[in-house]
């Protein structure tokens, strides 16, 4: 009996850990990030309404170098997509660990139990892609803070008042122009620098994905054929996950032609199509 319980003891443990790190993954970042610098922070809504007004009043001071306002933000943001990225890996880890639990579990059952390991394994797999994505976003938001901070430019709460209309007004302008400011030559770079980072990091992920599929395919080669349950599992994961590199690898290629050629894609950002 003891035996048997065993694999379910540590699902239940693993499952457990997952809940946990899913809490610590949406309530812990921001007070792991603040400081007593950036106490203000913490809150979204400050957060855009602060990085809204520093943004202003760097862009038109016209220099490169960050004021101390738009410094602290950006610090702070870095900080951010840290906590967010250990704890989407740590995620990523366990989510795994489930999948892998779970259909082995399956492997030696039946019956609704059976039945309930797949749906286990299923979700568990689901969960790991969607943390894998967490994780490779919030290293390129690593990589580039202030690029990341730029969406909070547009959307809820309003941005239609005060300073800020004008202020994207006028890159646009420089953007059609030509006539790039020092500030929009930092914009430039954290956004070529952002979608080059995620091409990279991707192609990265690609490339385990690939031989991640050939080891499947190769254990389903060698798996005996009366093993009928364990070589649809791995014909099923053998499929999955080269369409699933192949997805990645399609945006690997967008985020490379971004990089490339930055112009069409901040004018489009800088227009609204974020």
């Amino acid at each position: 009996m003891s035996t048997f319980l065993r694999p379910w003891h540590a699902l239940a443990c693993v499952a457990a850990s997952a809940a946990a790190l899913v809490v610590a993954f949406v309530m812990a970042p921001a007070p792991l990030a603040s400081t007593r610098a950036t106490t203000d922070l913490a809150s979204e809504g400050q957060l855009i309404a602060t990085f809204r007004s520093a943004f202003v009043g760097y862009w038109h001071a016209g220099n490169a170098g960050f004021d101390s306002d738009l410094q602290r933000i950006v610090d702070y943001w870095f900080r951010y997509h840290v906590a967010k990225a250990v704890l989407g890996g740590a995620l990523l880890a366990v989510f795994i660990v489930l999948a892998v639990l779970s259909w082995q579990a399956f492997l030696r059952v039946g019956g609704l139990r059976a039945a309930g390991l797949a749906v286990s394994g299923v979700l568990a797999t689901a969960l790991a892609v969607v943390s894998l994505a967490t994780v490779m976003a919030n290293i390129h938001g690593m990589a580039a803070p202030f690029g990341s901070l730029l969406p909070m430019l547009f959307g809820a709460p309003s941005a239609s008042g005060g300073p800020l209309p004008g202020t994207l007004d006028q890159i646009r302008q420089q953007l059609a122009t030509g006539q790039h400011s020092p500030a929009l030559a930092v914009i430039t770079d954290d956004y070529v620098k952002f979608h080059a980072v995620m091409a990279v990091e991707g192609t990265i992920v690609v490339i385990v994905l690939v031989v991640l599929t050939v080891l499947l395919w190769r254990g389903f080669r060698r798996t005996d054929r009366a093993e009928r349950r364990s070589r649809r599992l791995q014909a099923a994961y053998g499929v999955f996950v080269p369409l699933l590199a192949l997805a990645l690898a399609v945006i690997v290629l967008a985020n490379a032609t971004t990089a490339a050629h930055p112009l069409p894609g901040l004018e489009g950002f800088f227009a609204g199509g974020w």
